[in-house]
């Protein structure tokens, strides 16, 4: 199926993205994708918006996972589409909102990838702290797996952003928002040691806390390869993604307790059923330990 292009329609609910909920231009770009794909389907079938029904949208969707498309892919493509949907019965260009009623099936929900505590132990003690990107580095893992952060929210931490004597870290998150999380005495130690041993001795270009060897700050494609050599060192052998890390520290937090609410603000999601899924994770997790240690498990 051809990619056609923005319709005048498509190009309103990207500007109301845009301009009023502040959404980052990376997730503009793939909800643009995404329904350049379903209108080009809809357009097939010769059907205009008041004319589309919950079956042709689920048409759309056969159509996809048929092209061989992912099951993470076919999901956020339905999201993208029930966006839209509620933008034009918003704008009132549509009486009802034919997709309301369409729920994610479970099957195309791909639980989180995330580290056991000895992945986690081994990765953190990877780096070399004989040298000083070895320092560095480890503050840097320290910090993903201590405060739940995104790669993008690392490499954008000015100094400012953290203030270790109260242990939190200042996080400006998707779409501009912000927010406080705690951070761990392990990581404390190991960003002191960086500040005093590594970057007090750089010239410094920039205020971001983490900075390379030119005084810069890192790109999140570097860190994302800095992830991925120290998984590789520490014999991982899971698929590590940039948000390895973030999810660890969620499902941690929520065997050992936390509350799904708490877990939400860490994490700095807009709704709790983005949060819910590391639920799965846990329960999985539970049935796990349940089937080991009860005597008739």
């Amino acid at each position: 199926m051809k990619n056609s292009g923005a319709s005048p329609r498509l190009h309103d609910f990207l500007n109301y993205l845009s301009v009023e909920k502040g959404l980052a231009a990376n997730t503009l770009a793939a909800y643009r994708q995404d329904l350049e794909f379903y209108e080009s389907f809809m357009k097939e079938k010769a059907l205009d918006w008041s004319s589309v029904k919950r079956d042709h949208v689920m048409a759309f969707l056969r159509g996809e996972r048929q092209r061989g498309l992912e099951a993470p892919s076919i999901a956020r493509r339905l999201v993208a589409v029930k966006l839209f949907h509620r933008f034009l019965v918003k704008e009132r260009l549509l009486g009802e909102d034919v997709t309301e009623v369409i729920e994610t099936p479970k099957l195309w929900k791909k639980l989180p990838q995330f580290l056991i505590l000895s992945e986690i132990e081994a990765l953190l003690g990877a780096p070399d702290i004989k040298k000083a990107e070895g320092i560095r580095d480890r503050a840097i893992l320290e910090c993903l797996y201590a405060c739940g952060m995104r790669v993008s929210e690392i490499a954008g931490l000015r100094l400012n952003d953290v203030n270790l004597e109260n242990a939190f870290v200042r996080c400006l998150g998707k779409g501009g928002k912000e927010r406080v999380v705690p951070i761990g005495r392990s990581a404390i130690k190991s960003c002191v040691d960086y500040l005093q041993k590594v970057r007090a001795k750089k010239r410094a270009k920039s205020d971001h806390f983490f900075i390379g060897r030119s005084g810069r700050g890192l790109t999140r494609q570097y860190l994302w390869q800095i992830l991925k050599r120290y998984a590789r060192m520490a014999g991982i052998r899971k698929e590590i993604t940039p948000h390895t890390l973030r999810h660890s520290f969620a499902t941690h937090l929520l065997e050992r307790g936390a509350d799904l609410r708490v877990v939400q603000e860490l994490l700095g999601h807009a709704d709790i059923s983005t949060t819910q899924i590391y639920t799965h994770v846990s329960r999985d997790h539970l049935k796990g330990v349940h089937a080991k240690f009860h005597p008739r498990g």
